[in-house]
């Protein structure tokens, strides 16, 4: 799962929480990586404006961790569309 999409959402954990991009690997939940309710929401809004996506609150609640955050972009950006993550109008 070593990724350009992976690569990109890591680096964006990293960048909001400040914290080392080394310490944050494909299977990071945001337990282990210190993340509470209020960081969560900033990451979310952080994602959103570097893939240019809306993701739904009801969907936004569910994400725990890297791998949801990496599953619901690629459904978007593979055209699948889903309910993780909807293109901005």
């Amino acid at each position: 799962m070593d990724d350009e999409l992976t690569k990109r959402v890591m680096a964006v954990v990293a960048a909001t929480q400040r914290i080392p991009a080394e310490t944050i690997n494909p299977e990071s939940t945001f337990a282990e990586l210190g993340v509470d309710s209020l960081d969560g929401v900033n990451l979310l809004f952080a994602l959103e404006e570097e893939f240019n996506i809306n993701i739904p609150d009801e969907d936004a609640r569910q994400i725990r961790g890297v791998p949801d955050m990496v599953a619901g972009i690629r459904k978007l950006l593979d055209g699948a569309g889903g309910s993780a993550a909807q293109p901005r109008r």
